[in-house]
């Protein structure tokens, strides 16, 4: 005999409809005696079916569901989860579907109706858009099988409970990967560019010519052969690309529902990718009151799923960040010139005035890049129309404060340091067409 569970019987809403209707019955028929006795034929009629339909649904056969997605869900991008509902009765049913999903998601009314012929599935795809890192707890899957008159509904709960990591977004590292050979191949081609500066690598020491470099001449080597001789280069082919990201309390303040930081970190994975595609050497560092992560530069293949790991692992911070320590860590790992994004948030000029010092002395070496964020909320109001006295004065407190950030551009531009100030959403396009751009022009 087929055990039933009480607990995951239920009656549906419309049947309390028809019994409230049976006590209205009830109640007229003190007033017309006919009404009362199709009342009692009105509650053994409403019975016999209601114990009829809740009986098809605890029919011989299973319900069983099963939940696919990719292994690894991408941060800040649509995800799809395909659902499968397979009826493995001997009936058509009807039924809808309600999902344990992730905390993180906080979506409290997910509902899937449907229905499946006997022996056939249910297919469901439905898309969820990670706005934080980590593990991703999914629950089981809850199916409501609704009885053929729909006076009652049974619950089954199909296992299909599942941990699912958010990393980085692997959605945009390979689409922008695609976009960067893309933009490469109709902006530049193959036209020469001027090359900046002597960046060599060294190949080989050989003999003098006429039309050599005078500067290359190798006085050691000259003096033990007792003729002219000297060094011979050839172009860099790995180029040192470091992605440092300032993980203060300055980089939590949201946009669309994801940090700052969390924009910074899907913009490195990019910038990773691309530059090992373009066969430089990339490498991390991450810092706050203290550096977390420092990985040195590496064209190796492993190199970018390390990276992936440790962005995955990253945690914002709540203090002020070292640049004085960042700076010794980086003089110490990058011994030769290498370009240099570093993402952070400053604010105000004070801000500026303790960490401009050492983004000097950066420059001298590396060629280095400031990355800032635009406040797009704060942009908004400026604009927006004054309504009374006191958007009149929030309004120009708020354009002040994007003046500011302006003129604190515009000195690190007199410094001779580079900047990048993008929106949240456009900064992964920003500054990968800033790599390209110092790489058509021979600059790294």
């Amino acid at each position: 005999m087929r055990k039933i569970r009480i607990r995951s019987y239920y009656i549906h809403p419309k049947t309390f409809w028809f019994i409230g209707a049976l006590i209205l019955i009830f109640i007229l028929g003190f007033i017309w005696d006919f009404l009362f006795l199709l009342g009692i034929i009105g509650v053994l009629g409403f019975v016999l079916a209601l114990l009829y339909d809740s009986l098809l649904l605890f029919g011989r056969g299973s319900i069983s569901a099963e939940r696919s997605a990719a292994k690894i869900l991408s941060l800040g991008d649509s995800n799809q989860i395909v659902l499968k509902i397979f009826n493995n009765t001997a009936r058509k049913i009807n039924f809808y579907i309600i999902e344990e999903l992730p905390f993180q998601l906080q979506n409290r009314d997910f509902r899937i109706y449907g229905s499946a012929k006997s022996t056939e599935s249910f297919r469901a795809e439905y898309e969820i858009t990670p706005k934080s890192r980590g593990a991703f707890e999914f629950g089981d899957t809850m199916v409501f099988l609704q009885s053929p008159w729909g006076l009652a509904e049974r619950r089954i709960r199909c296992k299909t409970a599942s941990e699912m990591r958010v990393y980085p977004s692997i959605i945009q590292m390979k689409r922008f990967q695609l976009a960067s050979i893309e933009k490469l191949q109709r902006d530049f081609g193959r036209s020469k560019t001027r090359r900046i500066g002597h960046n060599y690598e060294f190949e080989q020491i050989k003999t003098y010519v006429e039309g050599d470099d005078y500067r290359s001449i190798n006085w050691k080597a000259t003096s033990r052969l007792n003729e002219l001789m000297v060094n011979q280069y050839t172009d860099e082919q790995s180029q040192p690309v470091y992605v440092l990201i300032d993980k203060s309390r300055q980089m939590l303040l949201p946009f669309n529902g994801m940090s700052l930081l969390d924009y910074a970190i899907n913009t490195a994975l990019v910038i990773s990718n691309v530059s090992l595609q373009k066969r430089d050497r990339i490498g991390l560092v991450t810092f706050e009151k203290g550096i977390d992560t420092m990985l040195k530069a590496s064209s190796n293949p492993k190199q970018l799923p390390t990276i992936l790991e440790s962005l995955y692992k990253e945690k914002p911070g709540q203090h002020e960040s070292n640049f004085k320590l960042m700076y010794k860590v980086m003089n110490s790992l990058a011994r030769t010139r290498s370009l240099l994004f570093v993402f952070t948030n400053i604010e105000t000029r004070n801000q500026l005035n303790r960490v401009l010092p050492e983004l000097i002395r950066m420059r001298k070496r590396h060629l280095l890049v400031v990355v800032f964020f635009k406040n797009t909320e704060l942009e908004d109001y400026a604009h927006e129309f004054a309504q009374n006295t006191l958007d009149i004065y929030r309004k120009t407190a708020a354009s002040k404060m994007e003046i500011d950030k302006t003129i604190l551009v515009q000195e690190l531009n007199q410094a001779g340091i580079h900047t990048l100030i993008s929106r949240p959403d456009e900064l992964t396009i920003d500054t990968l067409n800033k790599y390209l751009e110092f790489k058509a022009r021979g600059l790294i």
